[in-house]
């Protein structure tokens, strides 16, 4: 016997020592931290046990018992006794002394295993040639390596009717399920959907569609029963097998199946039995070449990994990455990549020639964009709209463009609801201060505060790390106007508030936490609590960039901060805006949050770029509404724009008539939009797959991804440069590597940063009759043009509802499912209405979904007053 002791050794949270224990593991002396699983501490020493429900993220299940091994541990008196059968290694944690024989050595465990692969071989159907997990399957590689030679299986294999849309987007072929229940687990335990869900029991147990009847929950509308399309034996649902792709489910709720995080149990699942909609049949593993990238959707910059074929995205995976997404994706990062090839793709320069776009080449488009960008320059200036999903390279590439080429700082990347106030807390809070808050900090911390921000919706990585702390004790609390389902998800404390006025419970909460006198009325009890909690030890308050919309919520979360000591931390929609704020896309704002207005700054910044210091603007510019407001009325004659959807914009019309009216519009851009039928020259750039690149996500982590694509079009970096070599200004920025460079020829800003905003919230106005306030936020699946293309996510999306109050619906006159149109004298919008536990006289509209453009229907945003009556009274107004 191998001698064993306890021990403690450094490295725990804090510093604090960590128990270890001593094992042996086929006659391998092995010590590990107390708790470890056996097959967790035969993987520190090399030694790989089979499994299928075993997996590092999820709780232990002992599912599938193909890891069985053979254990021995010591009795009372310290004789080394063998257990009577072999024990599941992915349940069992190791004890001092344990003796523990793996397959290896163990022709106990080796028999064991090999019943348990028989057993699970026996129903599997032998269809691997067509299977889309063939090739990378762990069932083809353990039962090569731990299976029996021959089958004693002589009988026919149980088979079920195929496939089951669980979704439009996941389906589900139940034959070759091995029950390892990792699907259902993952949706309970990480992403708190439950949508999919052992059925039955014994020889009768399968995966299945989370079915009401088999589960003896009340059926919802239109539930399959005995008799209806798909019902198997004795009326069991087998799931509605004759339900066409692109069309979603409902779940127990009676809603279409909306689980953002369903692909996640596609690339799990250790069989074919769940399968994409979108890569079925389509291509073998073993034909794809990979390339790991990030994903361009959002902020959190999840490692992904892009799998191609002869120059084709056939899918994307994600990337194991435990400092950031772990294992996991949103649907929209894993399946939302058809728009980087789609058919309205820009393929070459164009310009503008009797009033048509025609093709150029590009020494031709260069020619005119630079004469016309400088003629505009000399006239009037030139307002430089970049958009807010720019990489780092590209960013930087843009600022020096318009602070030396353009010699302007009329530059602004927020192509989104914004305020002079947002301005100077990024200037102040953001720039140039590197990783702050990191997603180890949420999910170490006691209490998260979220203002502006929905979760799931704007972050959906960021939401599965507030998941998991609030597993393990955490509190989330939400200032927003009801409970959304992620908040519910998340067991998260709604503090109501009506769009706009943020500012009130957030500078309550900081005048509580200083101990200063609270407002009368306020309720003092939950202020208390929210405080409290806050003032804990590493509580983190999170803001996202709808706070832009409530005048003095920033400045009240700054206070809220301060007084609290919880770290703050701002989380953007869109992956380059983080960057183009370390990059200065900001009025006012130099490269790494120099002010403009400093001398030194400036001075430092024109070093950098290899220019005088007299050639930078000296005072701050216009922000995107005062560059549209320029252009509507001649005092801006030109305009470079990239990336910009026009629809996104908080007054669409009004920006459609500013591009129109200027003389001369340079755009950048991948696809055919609305700006580019405005522009005068189109320059086409490359999307994230055919280009290198890095994106700096909200924590202020540089996420850096490869070329996964071989390509001849450009980046942003490369046409500005080309650009600028024009009108003889060397940008620094024609290679990747020089791009780089330009961004390291930057050092840390040492001097004094931008002030801090001071706003204090406005009076809340008063809702007249027959009005109610909006409020709106974007879903994670709306109508987003970076979605074109994929049929199959777009079934999964949250149908459009107008959410009230029970009061609001009274006044109203409308009732739960009732068509309910919300007017202003702009436009007007009609869905039905759910009514929601939620602050009176508010409605509640998603920004961008199909069939409710909210921007460009009603030409409001949230805090603005809009009218709401029954559909048949609206269409008649």
């Amino acid at each position: 016997m191998t001698a064993t002791t306890d021990k403690a050794t450094p490295g725990g949270p804090a510093g604090e020592a960590v128990e270890t224990v001593t094992c042996t593991i086929d006659e391998v002396e092995v010590t590990v931290p107390k708790g470890t699983l056996i097959i967790r501490a035969a993987e520190q020493v090399g030694i790989e046990i089979p499994r299928f429900c075993d997996h590092p993220l999820l709780e232990p299940a002992g599912a599938c018992r193909q890891c069985l091994v053979e254990v021995a541990m010591p009795d009372r008196e310290g004789n080394v006794r063998a257990m009577p059968k072999p024990q599941a290694s992915c349940t069992m944690t190791v004890t001092p002394g344990m003796v523990v024989k793996t397959q290896r050595t163990s022709a106990v465990a080796d028999k064991a295993q090999e019943g348990v692969m028989e057993l699970l071989l026996m129903n599997h159907p032998l269809d691997c040639p067509v299977c889309d997990k063939g090739g990378e399957c762990p069932l083809q590689n353990q039962a090569m390596k731990n299976g029996r030679a021959t089958s004693r299986f002589a009988d026919v294999k149980r088979t079920f009717p195929k496939p089951i849309h669980v979704s439009s987007q996941v389906l589900l072929d139940r034959e070759r399920c091995v029950l390892c229940q990792r699907c259902t687990r993952f949706s309970e335990e990480i992403a708190g959907d439950e949508f999919i869900a052992l059925q039955e029991r014994g020889a009768d147990q399968q995966i299945g569609r989370f079915d009401e009847q088999v589960l003896d929950f009340a059926p919802p509308c239109g539930g399959h029963g005995e008799g209806a399309p798909g019902a198997g034996p004795a009326g069991r649902s087998a799931g509605p097998v004759d339900v066409p792709l692109g069309i979603a489910q409902p779940d127990t709720s009676g809603q279409p199946f909306a689980s953002y995080f369903s692909g996640n149990t596609v690339q799990i699942c250790p069989v074919g039995a769940l399968t994409s909609a979108a890569y079925r049949f389509r291509s073998r593993p073993f034909d794809l070449v990979s390339t790991p990238s990030v994903a361009e959707h959002d902020a959190c910059g999840a490692a992904i990994r892009i799998d191609h074929r002869r120059g084709k995205v056939m899918r994307r995976l994600a990337g194991d990455d435990p400092a950031v997404n772990e294992e996991w994706l949103t649907d929209k990062d894993r399946f939302a990549f058809t728009w980087q090839s789609a058919p309205d793709r820009i393929a070459t320069p164009l310009v503008r020639e009797d009033g048509e776009l025609r093709p150029a080449s590009w020494v031709e488009a260069l020619e005119i964009a630079a004469q016309g960008l400088a003629t505009a320059r000399d006239d009037g200036g030139v307002g430089v709209l970049p958009g807010g999903r720019l990489t780092v390279e590209d960013a930087f590439a843009w600022s020096r463009f318009a602070r030396t080429v353009l010699r302007t700082d009329d530059v602004d990347q927020r192509a989104r609801v914004h305020s002079v106030e947002e301005t100077a807390f990024l200037a102040h809070e953001v720039a140039g201060t590197g990783v702050g808050v990191t997603f180890a900090d949420l999910e170490a911390a006691p209490a998260v505060l979220l203002a502006g921000l929905e979760a799931e919706e704007e972050a959906g990585i960021t939401f599965l790390r507030l998941r998991k702390a609030v597993k393990a004790g955490a509190r989330v609390f939400s200032v927003a106007p009801f409970r959304s389902r992620g908040l519910a998800r998340l067991d998260g404390t709604l503090l109501p508030t009506a769009p706009g006025t943020e500012a009130d419970w957030l500078g309550t909460l900081a005048t509580q936490a200083s101990g200063g006198l609270v407002p009368a009325g306020a309720d003092r009890e939950t202020l208390e609590d929210v405080a409290g909690a806050l003032g804990q030890e590493g509580a983190v308050v999170l803001v996202g960039e709808r706070l832009a919309g409530a005048p003095g919520a920033y400045t009240a979360a700054l206070r809220l901060a301060e007084s609290t000591g919880a770290r703050l931390a701002w989380i953007p929609r869109r992956a380059g805006e983080r960057g183009g704020v370390e990059a200065g896309l900001l009025p006012g704002l130099l490269p790494g949050g120099r002010p403009l207005v400093d001398d030194d700054a400036r001075a430092e910044a024109a070093a950098a770029w290899g220019v005088d210091v007299g050639t930078l603007p000296d005072t701050p510019g216009l922000d995107t509404d005062g560059i549209l407001d320029a252009l509507s009325v001649g005092q801006l004659t030109g305009a470079l724009v990239g990336g910009l959807e026009l629809a996104d914009l908080p007054d669409p019309v009004h920006a459609r008539r500013a591009l129109g009216a200027a003389r001369f519009v340079v755009a950048l851009e991948v696809r055919h939009t609305e700006a580019t039928a405005l522009a005068d020259v189109v320059l086409p750039v490359a999307p994230p797959v055919e280009r290198a690149g890095s994106y700096w996500n909200w924590e202020g982590r540089v996420r850096s991804f490869g070329q996964a694509l071989e390509s001849s079009a450009l980046p942003d970096h490369r046409v500005l440069d080309a650009l600028a070599a024009q009108l003889d200004v060397d940008l620094g920025a024609a290679e990747p590597l020089a791009a780089h460079r330009a961004i390291a020829a930057f050092g840390a800003w040492r001097g004094q940063r931008a002030d801090a905003p001071q706003a204090g919230p406005p009076e809340p106005p008063a809702v007249a009759a027959g009005t109610a306030v909006l409020a709106s936020w974007h879903l994670l699946l709306d109508d987003g043009a970076l979605q074109d293309g994929e049929e199959h996510l777009a079934g999964s999306a949250k149908r459009p509802v107008a959410r009230v109050s029970a009061v609001t619906a009274a006044g109203f006159d409308v009732f739960d499912g009732d068509l309910v149109t919300v007017s202003t004298d702009r436009g007007s919008i009609t869905v039905p209405v759910a009514i929601t536990e939620m602050v009176d006289h508010v409605v509640w509209l998603p920004t961008a979904s199909r069939g409710c453009r909210v921007h460009d229907d009603l030409g409001a945003g949230p805090g603005a007053p809009v009218r709401i009556a029954p559909a048949e009274k609206g269409d008649d107004a």
